[in-house]
């Protein structure tokens, strides 16, 4: 999963380490010395030579304390002289000219992989501000460097927004009533029944209430879903108000004790008005604990753009991601929740209905940064 970005960021590190690399040289005056034994064949011409040791260094080391420019450099970046001690003690100085290409590099790679271009910003941003003119101890590499600025950045972009949603149903008046929203065909019924499972597996019960009722044939798959799973279903006829469909669920819920009702919408492009109408509707009826937007994972930076229109039709409170598992750019998933300050909270990861995962921030960018 989201296997071409993590190959992008490898592709950074690895980067980042070859303009950072530093090739040890001896210094010019253990050559000299070294030299100078193998031609010192008396006692005279060691004292001298002794001597004339002693002076360079004390005339170097009154330099040094009188200049501290040679030290401390300019205040934009390291000096030489840093960079020289720091290599000296066994550490490394990162400057922009190391992360300028790397960076730059990274920034078509995240918009390659269909990450927002605010977001790509953020992560730049939030790269350069920790790596830059950082020192580090050897034994801490630039790679591992490199990996705890990314890690940051990710999880900065990418946890926006995020909860508990298991919590949430635990602690919620029952019934919660959560309603789905998207456009045609990109899993939002099936996500619906999986997240009924998923409930289930929990010690949650749900009632499946179909407002989608515009389009043909949309009671029988969603029906079909409920067979399956042994679920109750609440539906009206084709052309029938969608606000009302899913509020009989809710009297239905309430009289029967079931903790959740499962609201499906009609599938929606978001610049249809009509249909984005009826959906601010449903949201006045209703008044749902929850609305999540559901969109596929493979869809990209459409699906970051139609993230961002439901929101405005009827504020989501989270998202729902399918077909994670064939996604191999992985924009979607960096981008929603930092575009729309509203988090990603599942994977769809396949076509059974236990292929559902909750979404961890963390997990996914410890994954997109893993090199084995």
């Amino acid at each position: 999963m989201f296997d071409g970005l993590k190959d992008k960021l490898s592709g950074f590190r690895e980067d980042v380490e070859e303009s950072t690399e530093v090739e040890e040289e001896a210094p010019p005056e253990a050559e000299s010395n070294a030299e100078s034994d193998a031609v010192v064949e008396d006692d005279a011409a060691t004292a001298d030579a002794a001597a004339a040791e002693t002076a360079e260094t004390a005339e170097a080391d009154e330099t040094a304390a009188t200049d501290p420019a040679d030290e401390t450099g300019s205040d934009d970046e390291p000096s030489t002289f840093q960079r020289a001690k720091a290599f000296a003690t066994g550490r490394i100085i990162i400057e922009e000219e190391d992360l300028e290409e790397p960076l730059w590099n990274l920034e078509m790679a995240l918009l390659e992989s269909d990450v927002e271009m605010s977001v790509a910003e953020q992560i730049l941003d939030s790269v350069r501000e920790s790596m830059l003119g950082e020192s580090r101890k050897q034994v801490e590499t630039t790679g591992e460097l490199v990996e705890s600025a990314l890690h940051d950045a990710l999880v900065d972009v990418i946890a926006v927004g995020q909860f508990d949603f298991e919590q949430r149903i635990a602690e919620a008046e029952k019934p919660v009533t959560i309603v789905f929203t998207g456009v045609n065909g990109v899993g939002k019924t099936t996500s619906i029944a999986k997240l009924s499972e998923w409930l289930a597996d929990r010690g949650y019960s749900s009632v499946l209430a179909n407002g989608d009722t515009y389009r043909a044939g949309a009671n029988e798959q969603i029906r079909e879903h409920a067979d399956r799973l042994g679920r109750d279903l609440i539906s009206h006829d084709q052309g029938g108000d969608p606000a009302a469909v899913i509020y009989d669920g809710v009297e239905y819920a309430e009289a029967n004790d079931v903790d959740v009702v499962l609201g499906d919408t009609a599938g929606r492009l978001h610049t249809s008005d009509d249909l984005m109408a009826q959906l601010e509707k449903i949201d006045r009826v209703v008044d749902p604990d929850m609305t999540l937007f559901v969109d596929e994972a493979v869809a990209g930076q459409d699906a970051v753009n139609r993230a961002k229109e439901f929101d405005d039709a009827a504020a989501i409170d989270g998202a729902i991601l399918t077909k994670a598992d064939a996604d191999s750019s992985g924009g979607a998933a960096i981008s929603v929740a930092y575009v729309t300050g509203k988090p990603i909270l599942f994977l769809g990861t396949g076509q059974g209905y236990d292929d559902i995962t909750l979404f961890d921030p963390e997990d996914l960018v410890e994954s997109l940064l893993d090199e084995e």
